[in-house]
């Protein structure tokens, strides 16, 4: 038949194109666990970095926020006013300026004038009518304390009602129209000025008027106000406390009088005009706390300066008077705080970069490890023709379907969790993180594929060398490291801002527009861990191959074989290195810093007490009170002290702190203090020094020195050899080793010669001291009036209630905390700390990443080894000293590069700033300097050892679990 043999076809009718599988679909169907895996790591980086910079505006807002509160409202208000009504207007016109209407209305347009960010808190603020020269009171029922009569400031503002608590009577009122000739007024005054001053509701207060008779006020009520310390109280404090003004003293006796205040209706202002006390208006503004942000910080000071004197002020005196003036002190409370700001800011830097830093390098790991795991599908995909530029947008693509939504959601959990803080840093951070994700297995790809390959060569370090390019770009970052630590050790974290903050000028306040100097500045523990990585992958494999040779001698393989591997790894082991190295420095760093802090307040606090606690009073302390504070809990002793902070050394008016002590008990609590430790035998009197009985005090405390005629009859405690004392360098310098008088504040007079200078001791601080043996003492002199304790958990309460009201208390501890009060320290120390905890954590993640890319090749070597007779002990050992030397490498290497970035950045590190410093509070005993911290050191170190052998003991021992039929099957590994 023709038809045998024949091939026959069938073609079905409805057939269709073929289907395509998604390409995106499709790949994360294929490995959903890396997926997954690519969202967790994305959503954790993007919420750690979206949420740093909020959590830094928080705490430089709360910061800012907290340096004007802690300032009075005289300082921070922006006080407006003009003069009195021009005496060429007339009457009529004068008195309308005054009245509330127009006063009100000139405040509403002052409140346009101001600029943002300056902000004037209505209920806050105040406006009204006062004298500007006090009025004499003939009243003879008010107190006179050296006979002068009081005097009375007249003041007519507005929101009485709304600022105070009637206690008595009623508010003042302004019965019908009030004008310069009103012969009586109605006026309040506060609790204080009604103790003081002794009024009551229905006293009539005179005071001089023009050309007529004294206008009358009579006192209607009695107020207590809402909140003494706000800026409606606070910014004329005359207001609701009266004052005791002291004239220039003309003799002995000083000549004072009370000064109070009348608070009057605001509709009884124009009657003011009929005094001679030259009524003004005035506008107190007082900021905002809520509109205080420190990212404004620059618009700020310049909002004040114009308001200050520049165009802000010729609108207000367009508006009000020619002659308007305006006065504040905000603008120095600003630099005050910007001085503060720009020592902590470049701190935080540090831990931002190194956080930083490793977090790039591990999204880079991760991309490597995606890249390395479909090495042969991109590589037939190229072999099959596809373009370079198809397949990096394809890879971009799919990466993007997993990071942009994670990333997403990580923006959203920084929001939630830090609430606070501008959205557009944190939203951009979020969308760098997400750029970075979705970009690094494309551009992986990009660099690997260039050229199409069936096989890929051998990357071990024994046979690729480093290139041209890499040793350039080394040397770079060599050049850079070494230009950021000369940077820091010449000018220091701060690069002199914090000098230049202190002028007041805008420009300076901004701590972002130090340029990218400081930038390279904070990047200097970041550069010295890179070039350290980078340097160590070199010399890395070198000691391997030395210790393979004789380990080859020795019996068994094991030894051999993982030397041999270890020192033939892969030239991926730069990332890695390069993660936990920098990981290392920076927590190295960061512990050092957060110690030295820890430890600076510390010592400011002993500085400050000189040991644990401190009891002091201003006479003489009760006999039985070393005792009873002995058997307090937590004491384990006590120290009396004997001081007297006017004794007069020689034949000067100079005068220094004399403490008398026992040798023994004060040796000891210098010593363990490290307070200018001495033997005790050099401050012992001699057995001669027999004190004499003490003179009786002089009759009178003046200042005059007149005792010096009557020296030979106030010889109290005189010896036959003078007594050794310990003197600080200053009185050592002036007085020498030459026996000289001391005058004690009871007029006894004492001979000293000084055996041993120290800079410091516990009993007091300053440069001028002496201490001597109380033995050597009169008995007025030698009477205990201060006791140094030492122990540890001491009850304050049980301390207070056994020392009395009349002595003052003070523990360390409670010293301490004065330190850390500051919402701007606090704030940076735990941004500090949580940036070196993600630092670790993400070099514990490059370990990881690290041993998971080599877990399918060691894997595959075991079952080898297994079916050549390697047990599961061998096999386990195996791969724990494969592991081993790299992290023993990055756990020494780190240790000892975090060591080196420490002494050499320790010099240019300004630690006072974030321990001691407060705005506006002179700087306390002690210096904050960087030191080393061996916690910092140690601790991350052995986490890296423990992690790498534990996670290598791990995969031998499963992988022995499983059978090694997969891992001998040929393309297997996806």
């Amino acid at each position: 038949m023709s038809g045998t043999g024949r091939r026959r076809t069938f073609t079905r009718r409805d057939a269709g194109p073929p289907v395509v599988a998604p390409w995106i679909r499709t790949r994360l169907r294929a490995a959903p666990g890396a997926a997954v895996a690519l969202a967790l790591l994305v959503l954790a980086t993007v919420c750690l970095a979206a949420s740093f910079p909020r959590a830094v505006d928080r705490y430089e807002d709360a910061g800012l926020r907290r340096a004007v509160a802690d300032a009075t409202a005289l300082r921070t208000s922006v006080q407006l006013s003009a003069p009195p009504p021009s005496l060429g207007a007339t009457q009529q016109e004068r008195e309308s300026v005054l009245r509330p209407a127009s006063v009100r209305e000139r405040y509403q347009s002052i409140l346009k004038v101001v600029e943002r960010p300056l902000v004037a808190d209505p209920g806050r603020s105040a406006y009204g009518v006062r004298t500007t020269k006090s009025l004499e009171s003939p009243e003879k029922w008010l107190p006179r304390p050296t006979g002068l009569p009081a005097h009375m400031t007249l003041v007519a503002q507005n929101g009485l009602a709304d600022h105070s608590r009637l206690r008595e009577g009623r508010l003042p009122r302004a019965d019908g129209t009030v004008t310069a000739s009103t012969p009586e007024l109605e006026a309040a005054v506060t609790t204080e000025t009604a103790e003081s001053l002794h009024i009551e509701v229905g006293a009539v207060i005179h005071v001089p008027a023009v050309e007529r008779a004294p206008l009358a006020v009579r006192v209607t009520g009695i107020v207590a106000p809402r909140d003494r310390e706000g800026a409606y109280w606070a910014t004329q404090p005359v207001l609701r406390t009266p004052s005791l003004v002291r004239l220039p003293a003309q003799g002995a006796e000083p000549s004072i009088y009370w000064l109070g205040a009348l608070l009057l209706a605001p509709d009884a202002a124009p009657a003011l005009l009929g005094t001679p006390g030259a009524p003004a208006r005035y506008w107190h503004l007082a900021p905002s706390p809520a509109a205080l942000t420190a990212s404004e910080l620059p618009r700020l000071a310049s909002a004040i300066a114009a308001l200050e004197s520049g165009p802000g002020l010729l609108k207000v005196r367009a508006l009000t008077d020619p002659e308007a003036d305006a006065s504040t002190d905000l603008d120095d409370v600003l630099a005050s705080y910007a001085g503060l700001r720009s020592g902590i800011r470049p701190l935080v830097a540090v831990a931002a970069f190194g956080s930083a830093t490793v977090a790039a390098v591990v999204l880079l790991m991760a991309g490597g490890l995606t890249a390395d795991r479909r090495r042969g599908e991109l590589a037939l995909l190229r072999a099959r023709g596809v373009s370079l530029r198809g397949l990096t947008a394809r890879l971009f693509a799919e990466t993007a379907v997993v990071a942009v939504p994670a990333a997403a959601l990580g923006l959203a959990a920084a929001l939630l969790a830090v609430p606070y803080g501008r959205l557009s840093y944190a939203a951009w951070t979020a969308a760098a993180v997400a750029l970075v994700a979705c970009a690094m297995l494309p551009v992986r790809a990009w660099i690997t594929h260039r050229a199409v390959r069936v096989h890929g060569a051998r990357e071990d370090l024994a046979s690729v060398r480093p290139s041209r390019r890499r040793t350039v770009a080394e040397l770079t970052l060599l050049v850079l490291a070494s230009a950021s630590v000369f940077a820091l050790r010449s000018r220091g974290t701060s690069g002199g801002s914090a000098g230049a903050a202190g002028s007041g000028d805008p420009a300076d306040l901004d701590g972002s527009a130090s340029g990218s100097g400081d930038q390279l500045v904070a990047l200097a523990p970041v550069l010295i861990g890179v070039i350290a990585a980078l340097l160590l992958v070199r010399l890395y494999p070198l000691p391997l191959r030395w210790l393979a040779r004789p380990a080859g001698r020795l019996r068994g393989a094991v030894g051999h074989l993982s030397l041999a591997r270890a020192g033939r790894t892969s030239v991926s082991t730069v990332l890695p290195l390069l993660a936990l190295l920098t990981a290392l420095t920076t927590a190295a760093f960061g512990g050092s810093v957060l110690a030295g802090v820890a430890d600076a307040r510390d010592r400011a606090a002993l500085l400050s007490l000189g040991a644990d606690a401190r009891v002091e009073v201003m006479g003489a302390l009760p006999a039985d009170l070393p005792e009873q504070l002995r058997s307090a809990s937590g004491v384990r002793e006590v120290t009396p002290l004997s001081i007297g902070y006017q004794a007069r050394p020689g034949t000067g008016v100079e005068t220094v702190s004399l403490t008398g002590v026992e040798p023994e008990g004060y040796a000891r609590l210098a010593r363990s203090t490290h307070l200018g430790a001495f033997p005790a035998g050099e401050l012992t009197a001699p057995a001669d020094a027999k004190p004499s009985k003490s003179a009786k005090p002089p009759k009178s405390s003046g200042s005059s020195g007149s005792s010096g005629s009557s020296g030979s009859s106030k010889k109290g405690a005189s010896s036959e050899s003078p007594l050794p004392a310990l003197a600080s360098p200053a009185v050592a310098e002036r007085f020498g080793t030459q026996p000289f008088p001391v005058r004690l504040e009871d007029g006894s007079d004492i001979t000293v010669r000084i055996t041993v200078v120290r800079e410091l001791t516990p009993a007091v601080s300053g440069t001028d001291f002496l201490v001597v043996d109380r033995a050597g003492l009169g008995a007025v002199a030698a009477r205990p009036t201060a006791l140094l304790l030492t122990g540890d958990r001491m009850d304050a309460g049980a301390l207070r209630k056994a020392a009395g009201s009349a002595a003052d208390v003070r523990l360390r501890a409670d010293e301490r905390a004065r330190y850390v009060d500051s919402p701007l320290q606090s704030g940076a120390e735990r941004v500090y700390a949580v940036a070196v905890a993600a630092a670790s954590g993400y070099a514990v993640l490059a370990l990881l990443l690290a041993l998971v890319r080599a877990a399918p090749e060691r894997s595959a070597l075991l079952a080898r080894l297994r079916t050549m007779g390697l047990t599961r002990g061998q096999g386990r050992r195996l791969l724990v000293l494969e592991a081993l030397p790299q992290a023993l490498l990055a756990a020494v290497g780190g240790a000892l590069t975090g060591w080196a970035a420490v002494r050499l950045l320790a010099p240019g590190v300004d630690l006072t700033a974030v321990a001691l410093a407060t705005p506006g509070d002179s700087p306390p005993p002690g210096t904050a300097a960087l030191h080393t911290d061996p916690a910092s050191l140690l601790l991350p170190a052995l986490a890296v050892l423990l992690v790498a052998t534990g996670i290598a003991a791990a995969q031998a021992w499963w992988t022995g679990r499983r059978g090694s039929v997969r891992e001998l099957r040929a393309g297997d590994a996806r």
